[in-house]
C-alpha cells in the first residue's frame, strides 16, 4: 500500500525556499482507504500519538479518571498553569507529589506559562514537562494496583506489559521494535494503518465503554490535550466529534465519530508541515468550513510582517 508522498512547500517572498515530504492515510467510515501518501504500512514511531493507547490500558486497570484529568492523561500539554494543576491533582489523588514523576524537568511549552514561571524565580520542573500529565497519570495507576512506582517506566513493569498488550490489540499489528520516548517511557513501532486502525476504534466504541470515556474527553477538553493556542485544539474545535493527538517528530493521528481516520507523518519531523497536510487529510474525507482553511497554511513572517507560508504543493 503505498502511493508517492505529498510535498509541503515554504515559500518566502515568493520563492521556495525548502520542502518537506509527507506520508498520509485517509480512510472512510468503513475503514478503506480514501487517499494514501508515501509508506503508511511501513513501520513508524507515532510518538504521543499513542498516549490514548496508554490512557486505554491504565483506564482498564483501575485509573478512576473522567473528563478534564482523563484528557490531560493523553496529553502533550502547553504547561498553562491548569495543566500543571491538574497533574498535581492526579498525583495528590494517588497519595503522590511531582517528587514521583520520571520525565525530564522542563519549562512550559506555552509562551505565556513559560515567562510567568521566569518572571516569579521559578525553572524548569518535572510537572511542567508536556507528558506530566500521561505520567500522574501512570504514577496513579501503579498505585491503584500495588505496582512499584519507582520503576514504572520499565519495559518489563507490569503497567508498560499492560500498554504494549493494548497496543497490540487496537492496532491489530505485533509491535515490532520497542525504544524510548522523550519523556522516557517506552515506545512501540507500529504502522500508520495500524495506529489509523487504533484510533477508529475509540470512536466506534459504544458509549460507557474506556475506549468512548477517552474519545468523549478528548473531544469535550481538547484544550486539555494540547493547549489553549495549539493546532490540535484548533482543528478539534473546527470540526465537532473529531479526536486528534500529535505526536513528536509531525506525527498526527485522528478520527471522527462515524469512523473517518487518519495518520499523518512529515518524513523529516518537520512539525510546521504537520497541520497543512491533517488538513489535506479532512478535506479528502469530506470535512471542510472557515476553520479549517485558516489552518490549512502557516504563516512567514518576516520583520514582524507575513511574508510567506507553509502550503501543500498543488500540481
Amino acid at each position: 500500500m503505498s502511493a508517492e508522498s505529498l510535498v509541503v512547500e515554504v515559500v518566502r517572498s515568493g520563492f521556495v525556499e525548502s520542502t518537506h515530504r509527507a506520508r498520509m492515510l485517509a480512510v472512510e467510515a468503513g475503514g478503506s482507504p480514501v487517499r494514501v501518501h508515501g509508506a503508511v504500512d511501513a513501520l513508524v514511531s507515532p510518538r504521543s500519538s499513542m498516549k490514548p493507547l496508554q490512557a486505554l490500558a491504565m483506564v482498564r486497570h483501575g485509573l478512576a479518571l473522567e473528563g478534564e484529568l482523563l484528557a490531560l492523561a493523553c496529553a502533550s500539554h502547553s504547561g498553562e498553569p491548569f495543566h500543571v494543576e491538574g497533574a498535581r491533582k492526579i498525583l495528590s489523588g494517588a497519595g503522590l507529589d511531582e517528587s514521583a514523576l520520571r520525565c525530564p524537568e522542563d519549562l512550559p511549552g506555552d509562551d505565556a506559562a513559560r515567562d510567568e514561571v521566569l518572571r516569579s524565580g521559578g525553572g524548569p520542573a518535572r510537572v511542567h514537562m508536556n507528558c506530566s500529565g500521561k505520567h500522574s497519570a501512570m504514577l496513579a495507576t501503579c498505585v491503584a494496583n500495588g505496582w512499584p512506582v519507582e520503576t514504572y517506566l520499565d519495559p518489563a513493569h507490569p503497567l508498560q506489559r499492560a500498554i504494549r498488550e493494548v497496543v497490540e490489540e487496537l492496532t491489530g499489528e505485533r509491535v515490532a521494535a520497542t525504544g524510548v520516548d522523550g519523556c522516557g517511557a517506552p515506545l512501540f513501532f507500529v504502522s500508520m494503518v495500524g495506529v489509523t486502525r487504533a484510533f477508529r476504534a475509540f470512536v466506534l466504541a459504544e458509549p460507557g465503554t474506556p475506549e468512548r470515556r477517552i474519545a468523549d474527553a478528548f473531544r469535550a477538553h481538547p484544550e486539555w490535550t494540547s493547549g489553549t493556542r495549539r493546532a490540535e485544539a484548533r482543528l478539534m474545535r473546527a470540526v465537532p466529534g473529531l479526536m486528534l493527538k500529535a505526536g513528536a517528530e509531525a506525527f498526527d493521528a485522528f478520527a471522527f465519530s462515524d469512523g473517518r481516520a487518519g495518520t499523518v507523518k512529515i518524513e523529516d519531523g518537520g512539525q510546521r508541515a504537520r497541520t497543512p497536510v491533517t488538513v489535506e487529510a479532512l478535506r479528502a474525507l469530506g470535512f471542510s468550513g472557515a476553520g479549517l482553511d485558516e489552518l490549512a497554511a502557516g504563516v512567514l513572517y518576516g520583520g514582524g510582517r507575513p511574508v510567506g507560508e507553509v502550503r501543500l504543493r498543488r500540481s
